[in-house]
């Protein structure tokens, strides 16, 4: 399996998790010319901007633990990009899903 299919798998099962909990998935792979947001949700009164991170192994560390600082910053900006074309004014959720196998750990809150 490649590295592209372990992150469209890992999206997959991170997209079935969250409608099994009742999150109603406005975009899938959100692409700009400066960066790509894995999903938005609407969860509450939230817009949830999740980074989704799978991982076959621990070679490279936990798969949570890539979603490093410069991305939370990357990911904040598509953030505020995504909600001025929404033209709306709503809180925002920064939530990370890691996958090791096919145990997921959800992150809600994980950064600000």
């Amino acid at each position: 399996m490649g590295r592209i299919d372990t992150g469209k798998e890992g999206e997959k099962l991170a997209i079935d998790y969250l409608l099994a909990r009742g999150y109603k998935i406005l975009e899938k792979n959100f692409r700009t010319n400066f960066g790509e947001i894995d999903i938005i949700a609407k969860h509450g009164k939230y817009i949830v901007i999740i980074e989704v991170k799978r991982r076959i192994s621990e070679n490279f560390g936990s798969p949570e633990i890539a979603v490093n600082q410069r991305k939370q910053e990357k990911l904040k900006k598509l953030a505020l990009y995504y909600l001025c074309k929404l033209g709306k004014d709503y809180p925002v959720r920064f939530d990370v899903i890691a996958i090791k196998d096919k145990q997921i750990v959800h992150i809600e809150n994980a950064f600000y």
